[in-house]
């Protein structure tokens, strides 16, 4: 059968893109040319904030002092497991060497981006998990300095729970300050630090549109839009469970998608039915994103059978997938487009959100489909090299003579005339190629 929507959602992550790009492109040139005096304008005028931009020392002791044991203990305990995961992945990265032909060698080696910059946002929320994504996996890669970057609350600062965790995860510096102003301070190397060669990490529009123009001059970890969860459920799946799962992730914003696929009609519409009630028992911060997020962009699909339900998830290629169904191997197997995979009812989106050790900073809007989430490896660049004697050069010296004349590139066929020339003058070759 065809998908039948039982729920289908009226708007989409695009239906209120509204243009933030001219905003954006003046408060980044504004500061390209008005330096730090500039970005401490835009910080007065947006975070509201007029205290230390680079925390000192003492700064950060103190915020440390302010954050409770136990916070610290859940803190270390998330840093420990993303640190592991994330050296386990840069083991994956091997620099090797083969002989191409004989006599010519090439190579591969991995090697750190020199300078970091990590966006940790701080408005309605403290993403203090951020800050623990971003600056461990710019850590284990080998960064050379890494800033972590967070907007300040106005009169207040940082939150004290972000300064320790940042520190605790090996930032060289912590920036108190937001927004188009922060990025463009890393980006710009403002403030005495070295320019970021890569930022990373999750932002509200302006920031994400920052990242955009930036891209080509800095790399970024992604263009990042509204988070999206979907689960995938069968008969098995406890219904309960899966709607507490999606209002969990629902709470992220008022246009953050998520969505069901259940080969199931009984569970679909007893999920339907519990959502409400669970929106409602939100506290009151926290209800409104839900209550829009499930009104206007989710949706409950029903398919046909599992292949069915894992094609659909494959089209929909989600920040977040959550199988609660039997054969968890088959899924794992089958299923091939998502930012992080989460398997059966013993895990959960938020364990990887907080501290399980995969990144929490994933594709949206589809672009699952072509790429992965932030790794230790996104700050690593991957370059070759090679080296020949003599004989090895030779054939490889012929091959591109030839190639490049059909191109009708001379000046590279020069380059490897007079190498075969110099090396082997007793020799004749032909350099053209006909046919």
């Amino acid at each position: 059968m065809a998908r039948e929507y039982l729920k289908k959602a009226p708007l989409n992550a695009q239906s209120d893109a509204s243009d933030v790009g001219e905003t954006v492109r003046t408060i980044l040139n504004d500061i390209e040319a008005g330096g730090d005096a500039k970005a401490r304008e835009y910080a007065a005028k947006f975070d509201k904030y007029d205290g230390n931009i680079i925390l000192t020392k003492e700064e950060i002791a103190a915020a440390a002092g302010q954050v409770p044991d136990q916070i610290k203990k859940d803190i270390q305990f998330a840093h420990d497991n993303v640190r592991r995961f994330a050296e386990a992945q840069k083991e994956t990265l091997r620099n090797i060497e083969i002989e191409v032909v004989p006599g010519l060698v090439a190579g591969q080696k991995s090697i750190p981006v020199n300078g970091a910059g990590c966006y940790v946002p701080g408005g309605r929320y403290s993403h203090i998990a951020s800050a623990i994504m971003t600056v461990t996996t710019a850590k284990v890669a080998g960064c050379n300095h890494i800033v972590a970057c967070s907007p300040p609350r106005p009169d207040v600062g940082v939150a004290p729970a972000i300064i320790y965790a940042a520190d605790l995860c090996g930032a060289d510096t912590i920036l108190a300050m937001g927004g188009v102003q922060g990025v463009a301070a890393m980006t710009f190397g403002l403030f005495g630090l070295p320019e970021a060669n890569i930022l990373v990490g999750p932002g509200n529009q302006f920031v994400a549109e920052a990242k955009r123009r930036l891209f080509g001059r800095v790399g970024i970890d992604m263009i990042a839009g509204p988070t999206d969860s979907l689960v995938l459920a069968d008969k098995t799946a406890d219904p309960l469970v899966v709607a507490t799962d999606l209002v969990g992730q629902a709470e992220h914003g008022y246009n953050s998608p998520v969505w069901l696929v259940t080969d199931d009609r009984a569970l679909a519409e007893k999920v339907m039915e519990l959502v409400p009630g669970l929106i409602d028992d939100l506290p009151e911060v926290n209800k409104d994103n839900a209550t829009r997020a499930w009104r206007d962009y989710a949706e409950v699909i029903l398919c046909a059978d599992r292949e069915e339900m894992a094609a659909t998830s494959d089209d929909y290629a989600p920040e977040h997938l959550t199988v609660q169904a039997e054969d968890l191997d088959w899924w794992l197997d089958r299923l091939s487009c998502y930012g992080s995979l989460f398997l059966g009812e013993e895990t959960t989106v938020a364990f990887g959100d907080k501290a399980s050790g995969t990144n929490h900073v994933l594709p949206t809007s589809g672009a699952a489909s072509y790429t992965g989430g932030l790794s230790v490896h996104k700050y690593m660049k991957i370059v070759t090299w090679q080296r020949a004697t003599r004989e090895g050069a030779k054939p490889v010296a012929e091959a591109t003579a030839r190639i490049a004349r059909l191109e009708g590139m001379e000046g590279h066929a020069r380059t490897a005339d007079i190498r075969l020339h110099k090396y082997f003058p007793d020799e004749t070759f032909d350099l053209v190629g006909h046919g």
